[in-house]
């Protein structure tokens, strides 16, 4: 709700403007002696699409927030009133009243935030596309049809996650992800999910459906979550992660370069976050404390929060079709970690709402509902949909000693800001915190390591599936593609992927050069 305007309140409304020189966000003054400006119904479509706000007519902006010489206060009050009622949709029914200020006559109109379902307000005679504003700093800025688009969703539930695949087939499915998940459903949903066979459990869980010739399809939630390389059908679905070398995006390193490490993470869900965990720890560092007889890493960001925070951007982004081109930013700064997707909160969700209450709105119900029995690589499951993540995030951060995650919103996306230790610069190879570094010696960018059993070291970017695979490997001397995946119980292109990102960095070795040689194995460098 506004704040009742009244002669007082009026009064120091105009002191901050004329002190700032200009009007705001949430206030719009105009002096309206001739008429109603052209540009109003578009400002009261910004207020009631944005935050509401105050517009106050009858002062003058260019002589110093005066009153205007001439305003008739009661004609001005009939034209906006025609203007809300007649030439915005929905109309607006703002709470108007004329005071006196400095001995003159003003109009002050009240306009309220609209419910998110009556968004947006337009001016009729540009359409919806044409004609909805968003109040932005002291001006008004037309929505993009995508922003439009989105405003329109809240009226009803979406079911972009529920769309058929059309180019998959269950093939396309991991299938040990599907059965773990189904075995899941069926221990806490024994009367429905229990007796279902395994095509009409893949349906009534909305992994895959019959397409119009009976084929079954993957739905864009299931290749999602379960998928075994979802970036075949859609590329931009990823982690995009980026590491600066100074707190802006557009500085350069003393070299030259734009940034001091990229990586794109695919996969699946989980595999997809494990790999976003390993870039931000592999360009972070890792110190020690030691607890009694027992030694803990200690990281720049804590790790569940980080994956919290993954898990809810990658269940929350907007996935209509407009967006299906937009990856999910993970950005690593000196002070700070931003991870940005598209589409803004859904439903009754508000900033303010956040962390405070166990209330969520899931615009994507179908992932959600499935992320709760998707596997995790770290063990358990991904998502527990109950409200209090985001509240648990809090508290990692303040148990770590660091400021709370700043969230911002807006109805084209989420950012999400981690703070970490001040000065810390990502890629500086530093340990900090180290009652008792373990350094590797034979490490010469001096990557923090953490100490394994066996007779090398694994950094602790390396994500789980990476350890199981070195691990494997170790244990057998030499190991194909094929003795791997049983080892592990990973799929083959998980396995292959894993692969390559270990010759990638130097932990293994093929034993041959030779492309699509059978009797290829991998040994430790």
């Amino acid at each position: 709700m506004l704040p009742v305007i009244n002669d007082s309140t009026l009064a120091h409304i105009v002191a901050r403007v004329r002190a700032a020189g200009t009007d705001s966000g949430r206030c719009e003054v105009k002096s309206c002696v001739g008429g109603l400006t052209k540009d109003i119904a578009r400002t009261i479509s910004g207020l009631a699409n944005s935050a509401g706000g105050v517009i106050i007519l009858g002062l003058d902006e260019a002589h110093g927030f005066n009153p205007a010489a001439g305003f008739d206060a009661s004609r001005i009050q009939d034209a906006f009133s025609h203007v809300c009622l007649e030439e915005l949709s929905p109309s607006i029914h703002p709470v108007m009243d004329v005071l006196t200020f400095e001995g003159a006559p003003v109009l002050v109109a009240s306009v309220e935030e609209l419910r998110p379902k009556d968004k947006p307000c337009f001016v009729v005679k540009q359409g919806r596309y044409g004609g909805s504003y968003l109040r932005v700093g002291d001006g008004d800025r037309r929505l993009s049809p995508y922003e439009v688009d989105r405003l329109l969703e809240e009226r009803e539930q979406p079911r972009h996650d529920r769309a058929l695949v059309v180019d998959a087939t269950v093939e396309d499915l991991d299938g040990q992800l599907v059965a773990q998940l189904i075995a899941r459903e069926r221990a806490i949903h024994p009367r429905y999910i229990g007796r279902l066979e395994f095509d009409e459990a893949l349906r009534t869980l909305g992994i895959a459906s019959p397409d119009e010739d009976g084929v079954m399809r993957p739905t864009l939630a299931g290749l999602v979550a379960l998928g075994r390389y979802p970036q075949e059908f859609y590329p931009a679905l990823t982690i995009s992660f980026t590491s600066y070398y100074t707190t802006r995006r557009d500085d350069t390193t003393p070299d030259g370069k734009r940034f001091l490490d990229s990586h794109t993470c695919v996969g699946a869900a989980p595999a997809m976050i494990e790999e976003a965990v390993a870039a931000v720890l592999r360009n972070t560092r890792t110190g020690a404390r030691i607890e009694g007889l027992y030694r803990r890493d200690v990281h720049e960001y804590p790790l569940d929060a980080l994956r919290e925070a993954l898990v809810n951007a990658v269940m929350h982004r907007d996935y209509s079709p407009d967006a299906l081109g937009s990856s999910i930013h993970l950005d690593l700064f000196p002070d700070r970690l931003e991870i940005i997707n598209p589409g803004g909160l859904f439903g009754i969700m508000t900033i303010d709402s956040l962390g405070t209450e166990a209330v969520s709105s899931r615009r994507n119900s179908r992932l959600a509902a499935m992320l709760e029995s998707t596997p995790s690589e770290q063990g358990g499951f991904l998502a527990e949909n109950r409200g209090s993540g985001y509240r648990a995030m809090q508290r990692a951060f303040q148990d770590a000693g660091l400021p709370e995650p700043l969230p911002r919103d807006s109805i084209s996306r989420f950012s999400l800001t981690l703070f970490g230790p001040e000065g810390i610069r990502p890629g500086d190879g530093l340990l900090r915190d180290a009652e008792r570094s373990l350094a590797n010696p034979a490490n010469p960018s001096g990557r923090s390591v953490v100490r394994m059993s066996g007779p090398y070291d694994v950094p602790t970017a390396l994500g789980m599936t990476e350890r199981e695979v070195l691990d494997a490997i170790r244990s057998a001397g030499e190991m194909g593609t094929a003795g791997i995946v049983r080892k592990t119980g990973r799929s083959r292109p998980t396995v292959l992927k894993a692969l390559r990102d270990l010759v990638a960095r130097g932990f293994i070795a093929p034993t041959t050069t030779v492309k699509n040689d059978p009797h290829l194995k991998y040994r430790l460098s």
